[in-house]
């Protein structure tokens, strides 16, 4: 069963990605959201003032801030439409397009509307790069947003000197193209960023809004964070536990599988503790309370995913790395390529034509679109190769896995009990009447071994013979009367409380085995396993192959996780673990000097992906282990993750390449711009600068489009 979710759960922050974490007030109650961690690139300092906005608009509206976040996405994509239709008169009117063609379209006060219009594209559209500019002045760490702004506003403030009398051919039409780029650039770089990250909110989900509270007679409705320690609560079959106790009173079996890992459903008897959070069985139980919610198993899992989140190394993505050097290149060439023309006695005109070409130059279309197009191409392919790409740093960082650490309920194994075999113990019944008879008690029960057996039973296509007087032997297994005869499904202790020690097959420590009496009789034994997925064999002999160490990591007992570890021939394995111990496996790793990735599909596993390098998460699984990982197998294969190696390694030389060319032409167009060769009649001109900006440009969405799986 996997927790429900709050489709309109709060995401990240539009403009940067940011992620975004609940808000709880004194009592417990969601109250908003606020950012959570950082996104890793540059843009931080740039997106201050929408953080403070964002977290203040969703303190006030708490889920309706998710549809303000929204809004601000569609407030982002008019500004580039707008700027898009502004663009083309702007252009028809510039005076160097229309000589490039060769036409005169100029008329009186033309260049009037050319300046208005591009006034507009200017603080409208260059709006998110100006605010930009003021916060990374204010906090000396100029980058992207710097070099963009610097260039916009010297272009257009020497465009505007030039309509209003300065000698010269404006830079109008390179301004409108200049910002419409990075805002397109921004855009989808923005939108490959945008999956909501909610793996608080699904974590807080786990916990039931309301309890039963037991007071004498009565049972009362209560909110769950009100419960208090010493208070008895009634848990009903199939909800889910409300808080950590110990069991006052019932029986029952309760599935644990999403907390701690184990995947075999754990029996709860009086005295026994439960964790909120698990879901109830088929039997009801009435629980002491322990402590508080604050307090509980669940409270600290959060806890530990939201420390393990903070403490991740914010790497600076490749573009703004560049973008940083870029800038100072940028500004420091501008003014001294002014500072020199002006030297040796060059009119001012000439000079600001100079410097207004190099920082153009210097800021290249090109560059702005250099890893988004990557990025937005590789997701797109990682879809339908069933690798969801939620984090584009971890994807790209994939190419350096040294260790990947694999959970094993519902990642190397299917995650449910399935028959493995079944025999007669008896001559007057054969192997299918023994399993269809088991089938029978069984088929009215949720509970995953009684669902195996039915399976098995529907995979052989069997008929199921008629029962009646059908009961349950409490904590034992069932019984029921079929052809005048009772007929039970029970668990080993069952034979041995009842003395029935006859020599019986031997089992596997993986296995769970139960037993078929008719008339009190042993007729025959069924035994089910967690199934280890088909392609976890070849998956495991790939990544060693390529270096990589496997280990398995899980909360099932050693035996099990031994008989795993040795069937798929992985490095090692560590069993009977708890999510705050997974997450120390993981530090120890990498201690070491690993590079650590860890798979998983539970809330146990939650704590681990999210202090791994990469988190990588399994489909089938959680929406918690789903929305904490960066990267999700969709198909669950555990195969993906080998294609998920080999296509990082290629999408990272892909953003390079781009990279290298949308900088790297600046050693030679730079110089040249700033008229290194005048004296030898070669000078870049403003029209050629922006000419070699388009084929960069071109060139980057080329290579973008030709990486492939």
């Amino acid at each position: 069963m996997h927790p429900e979710v709050v489709k309109d759960a709060p995401g990240k922050c539009p403009k940067c990605g940011m992620d975004l974490i609940p808000i709880s007030n004194s009592k417990g109650e969601h109250s908003g959201h606020q950012h959570h961690r950082q996104h890793e690139s540059g843009h931080e300092q740039h997106h201050m003032k929408v953080e403070k906005h964002s977290e203040h608009k969703h303190r006030q509206s708490g889920h309706s801030g998710h549809a303000h976040h929204a809004g601000m996405i569609d407030d982002y994509k008019k500004r580039f439409y707008i700027v898009l239709v502004l663009t083309l008169p702007i252009m028809a009117l510039s005076p160097m397009i229309q000589h490039w063609l060769g036409l005169d379209w100029m008329f009186t006060g033309s260049s009037y509307v050319l300046m208005l219009l591009s006034s507009i594209v200017y603080f409208y559209g260059g709006w998110p790069f100006l605010i930009g500019l003021k916060d990374e002045v204010k906090t000396k760490s100029p980058g992207m947003m710097t070099l963009v702004a610097v260039a916009i506003t010297v272009a257009y403030a020497y465009s505007v000197a030039i309509v209003l009398g300065l000698t010269g051919m404006d830079f109008f039409w390179e301004l409108a193209t200049l910002i419409l780029i990075m805002l397109l650039g921004h855009w989808i770089e923005m939108k490959s960023i945008m999956s909501a990250s909610r793996e608080l909110e699904l974590l807080v989900q786990l916990m039931p809004s309301e309890a039963h509270l037991v007071q004498g007679d009565q049972i009362l409705e209560v909110k769950t964070e009100e419960l208090q320690t010493g208070n008895i609560i009634l848990i009903k079959p199939g909800e889910k536990i409300a808080a950590d106790g110990l069991v006052a009173e019932g029986n029952s079996y309760l599935n644990e599988s999403m907390l701690t890992g184990e995947s075999k459903p754990v029996e709860k008897s009086k005295g026994d503790k439960v964790i909120a959070g698990s879901i109830n069985g088929n039997g009801s139980l009435k629980v002491e309370v322990s402590h508080g919610s604050k307090e509980s198993y669940l409270a600290q899992v959060i806890k530990l995913v939201q420390d393990a989140q903070q403490s991740q190394s914010k790497t600076q993505l490749l573009a703004d790395k560049a973008a940083g050097w870029l800038t100072i290149i940028a500004l420091v060439s501008g003014a001294l390529t002014f500072i020199v023309w002006l030297t040796v006695g060059k009119d001012i005109a000439f000079a600001m034509e100079r410097m207004v070409t190099v920082i153009v130059i210097c800021c290249p279309h090109a560059l702005g679109l250099a890893v988004p197009l990557v990025v937005a191409r590789s997701t797109a392919i990682s879809a339908k190769s069933g690798l969801l790409i939620k984090n584009r740093t971890a994807f790209e960082n994939s190419r350096k896995i040294t260790a990947l650490v694999f959970d094993k309920t519902g990642t190397l194994t299917l995650g449910k009990f399935s028959v493995v075999r079944f025999d007669s113990l008896s001559e007057s019944y054969s192997r299918d009447e023994v399993l269809a008879i088991a089938a029978a008690l069984e088929q009215n029960s949720e509970h995953p071994i009684a669902t195996g057996i039915v399976e098995k039973v529907k995979e052989l296509k069997l008929s199921l013979p008629v029962i009646s007087e059908f009961n349950a032997i409490t904590g034992k297994g069932i019984q029921a009367v079929w052809n005048g005869k009772q007929v039970k499904v029970v668990s080993p202790g069952y034979l041995k409380e009842n003395n029935l020690n006859i020599q019986l097959p031997t089992s596997s420590v993986a296995e769970t085995v139960v037993y078929v009496l008719i008339e009190s009789k042993i007729a025959g034994v069924i035994a089910l396993a967690d199934e280890i997925r088909k392609e976890s064999p070849d998956a495991i002999k790939t990544l060693r192959a390529n270096g990589i160490k496997t280990l398995l990591l899980t909360g099932d007992n050693k035996e099990v996780a031994r008989k795993v570890s040795e069937s798929l021939g992985m490095d090692g394995f560590i069993a009977e673990v708890l999510p705050h111990q997974k997450l120390e496996k993981i530090k120890e790793l990498q201690e070491k000097g690993e590079f650590v990735a860890m798979t998983g599909d539970g809330v146990n596993d939650a704590p681990a992906l999210a202090q791994a390098n990469i988190g990588i998460a399994v489909g089938s699984g959680s929406d918690i282990a789903a929305e904490t990982a960066g990267i999700v197998l969709v198909n669950s294969n555990p195969k993906d993750v080998v294609n998920l190696i080999l296509f990082g390694k290629a999408t990272y030389r892909k953003m390079i390449q781009n990279l290298v060319w949308a900088t790297g032409y600046n050693v030679i167009a730079l110089p040249l711009a700033a008229g290194v060769l005048y004296n030898f009649g070669v000078m870049l001109s403003p029209a050629m600068g922006a000419a070699l900006m388009s084929v960069s440009t071109v060139v980057v969405a080329v290579n973008a489009r030709t990486l492939k799986v």
